[in-house]
């Protein structure tokens, strides 16, 4: 308590206003008519199905290619994953195993006045055949189309998963790697291949289609089914190479036989009266904060805006770990749902540091007391719905992310992908809602409202609840 100044309550205040204006409004720049984004704002977000609609779009295996149920269902998952990795999370993907057709619906991106169902099909990418190949050599036919032509070591069948980390080099710096897991027929072919080619100083080539995207050089054999790709690589330009060989790891090419542009299932007005419904109930709750609570009332609604802020900033993609977020209604549920329990958590405190006053102890006494008493009924409430949220995130899809990966690694591995996206979407905003109110609702206000209480003028029992009978 003795070392919160009374300075701590303005720089507090400072970040949350400056965080919020970041968050919701974004910074861009123009180089000529080229815009570039370096804060995502909430003209960023990818609103979902529900709310604005998107594309409704059907892929089937190129030349005729007759498909298998078992390959079909592995190039709808990788679709599934192409669309995590961007962010997609509010997807509906169908299997048509009768007439080897997989449908795909996703929204529109974000801002786009103009709905183009052929530009945001392109946004979704080529569904390409992966190869990896002996060498680099290729021929190019008479319209100068480019056709590899060294040995195929193994397709995007024999792929499981790509990913991205870092890892110490020779000299025990941090590089970022390329990571591949295959499965037990292509780490055969992969070791055979890697056998004989060590120390050649020929590289293994991969490809999409007729495009060489990669090219590593053999340093030894890699028998295990687990390589690993080095080479000068950023974070970003890993994990763009992950993200392809994750998205074009299918057994044949797919091409797109129709699109077509879809409605929302909410109706176009529907954003609007939720935004308008949320702007009023927030001014009613900021007004019932500081009549009944005063002081801590007050202090209670700024941590608010900063947990919404801090909400926002996840969806949009604000922060660098993590990818934004597409937003549904049942998201925009989770938003309100975490509001509701910061209001709860303010609401609790506020409560304690009456009754403490009330007991007789000094101001600084009884909101040291007052927090510390009512962590542990604020941790068990927000827990519980912590641990709900991570599960609806790992039974209903979990996009492809650094903060994902960990996730998976240690919950959802045990759940399958789904297409319920919309659900997905209100466990994300319900967790971020959660943890900012940690953040702002207990952390922040606790900053504030003991550095508010060093001043004199603030240091009146009644602005505390003092004078409550």
């Amino acid at each position: 308590m003795k070392k919160i100044r009374k300075s701590t309550f303005f720089i507090v205040v400072a970040f949350i206003a400056l965080f919020t204006v970041s968050a919701v409004l974004g910074f861009d720049y123009y180089y000529g008519d080229k815009a570039t984004t370096v804060v995502k704002g909430v003209d960023d977000i990818r609103l979902g199905l529900d709310i604005k609609g998107g594309v409704d779009v059907t892929f089937a295996p190129a030349d005729d290619y007759d498909a298998t149920d078992e390959q079909l269902e592995a190039a709808a998952q990788k679709i599934k994953t192409r669309l995590g990795t961007l962010g997609i999370n509010d997807n509906e993907i169908y299997s048509d195993n009768k007439s080897d057709r997989i449908i795909v619906r996703f929204p529109w991106q974000a801002g786009e006045s103009e709905y183009d169902a052929g530009e945001a099909v392109k946004e979704l990418g080529e569904m390409a055949e992966l190869t990896f190949r002996k060498g680099t050599d290729y021929d190019t036919d008479e319209e100068d189309n480019i056709i590899p032509k060294g040995d195929i070591v193994i397709n995007g069948d024999d792929v499981d998963k790509a990913d991205y980390m870092q890892q110490p080099d020779s000299n025990g710096d941090l590089e970022w790697v390329v990571t591949l897991a295959l499965n037990a027929e292509g780490a055969k072919k992969f070791g055979e291949a890697t056998s004989e080619l060590a120390g050649t100083n020929t590289p293994i080539s991969i490809w999409m289609d007729n495009t060489m995207i990669s090219y590593p050089t053999v340093n030894s054999a890699i028998t295990d089914g687990n390589a690993v790709i080095t080479g000068n690589f950023t974070s970003e330009s890993a994990k763009e190479l992950a993200d392809q060989i994750n998205s074009g790891a299918l057994p044949f090419k797919m091409v797109t036989t129709s699109f077509k542009t879809i409605s929302s299932t909410m109706g176009k007005g529907s954003l609007d009266a939720i935004l308008l419904a949320a702007y009023i109930a927030l001014a009613l709750i900021a007004v019932y904060m500081v009549v009944l609570y005063r002081l801590p009332g007050f202090v209670a609604v700024i941590a608010l805006i900063g947990q919404i802020a801090g909400t926002l900033a996840a969806i949009t993609g604000w922060f660098g770990f993590m990818p934004g977020s597409t937003l549904t209604i049942p998201g925009i549920a989770g938003i309100i749902l975490s509001i509701g329990m910061g209001v709860d958590a303010n609401i609790i405190t506020s409560e304690r540091i009456k009754e403490e006053i009330r007991s007789g102890k000094s101001l600084d006494s009884s909101i040291r007391v007052a927090y510390k008493r009512a962590f542990s009924a604020i941790l068990d409430g927000n827990i519980t719905n912590v641990i709900i949220a991570i599960i609806l995130m790992g039974a209903f899809g979990v996009p492809t992310s650094f903060f994902s990966q960990i996730l998976n690694k240690t919950v959802f591995f045990m759940f399958g992908a789904t297409t319920e996206g919309v659900v997905y979407s209100f466990g994300f905003t319900l967790l971020v809602g959660v943890i900012c109110n940690f953040i702002f609702g207990v952390f922040a206000a606790r900053l504030m409202v003991t550095s508010l209480s060093k001043f004199k003028a603030f240091q009146n029992r009644k602005l505390y609840g003092g004078d409550v009978k």
